[in-house]
């Protein structure tokens, strides 16, 4: 099967059945969404939901976080995962906003990953979701899904899976196509236990086909 067929067929799919696809994450300003994503490492987006009101009422920018003290923060997100370091990362990021770039989130993927905790993945988010930039952000879940499908094949990290998904996929559909692999995998294309079965994509899907529809 040549892999440009493959993307086609898995990229019209998505497109009829998931016309629909964006983040999870609760937010109202670029500035809301970087505190959900960063607080969204290794942690649920139901959970950081939980957390963000509070934090979005008491902080409705970077620069009333940036007087807050590291405690004050890691208060309000301690249910959140590794509470410490990303107490230290909000505080970090949000003083870099109020004196580095005028209390604007950046919109450049460069300038967005200067910000503490703020890597490429966190960044290409900012880029796609708030200004509908051209990028592919590669978490856990569309690192996954596009290896397994065969999309990203012989991708070993995941800057190598982006550098494959943004070679072939169109750019007007980057910005829904991360949030397709992404949703897919969190509900259907599971890390332990894929739902093959519940699957639009199994006739087209690599591991699928490999496995003879087994799971392992």
């Amino acid at each position: 099967m040549k892999i440009g067929d493959r993307y086609k067929y898995v990229l019209d799919w998505f497109a009829e059945n998931m016309p629909v696809a964006e983040t999870e994450l609760s937010y109202g300003n670029p500035f809301q969404l970087l505190v959900a994503v960063i607080l969204s490492a290794q942690c649920t987006d139901k959970r950081v939901n939980m957390i963000t009101p509070v934090i979005f009422e008491k902080f409705p920018d970077a620069a009333s976080m940036a007087v807050a003290s590291r405690e004050e923060i890691f208060d309000l997100i301690k249910s959140c995962s590794y509470p410490n370091n990303k107490a230290k990362h909000l505080k970090g990021m949000a003083d870099m906003i109020t004196h580095r770039f005028g209390g604007v989130v950046p919109s450049d993927r460069n300038d967005l990953m200067q910000l503490p905790g703020v890597g490429r993945k966190t960044a290409n988010v900012i880029a796609s979701v708030v200004w509908n930039r051209p990028v592919i952000a590669v978490d856990t879940h569309v690192f996954r899904v596009a290896r397994r499908i065969g999309l990203a094949p012989g991708a070993k990290n995941p800057l190598d899976v982006e550098i494959r998904l943004t070679h072939e996929i169109p750019e007007e559909m980057r910005p829904r196509a991360h949030h397709w692999l992404l949703l897919h995998g969190r509900y259907i294309c599971t890390a332990r236990k894929p739902l093959c079965s519940k699957c639009g994509l199994a006739g087209w899907c690599n591991w699928y086909l490999h496995h003879d529809g087994k799971i392992s």
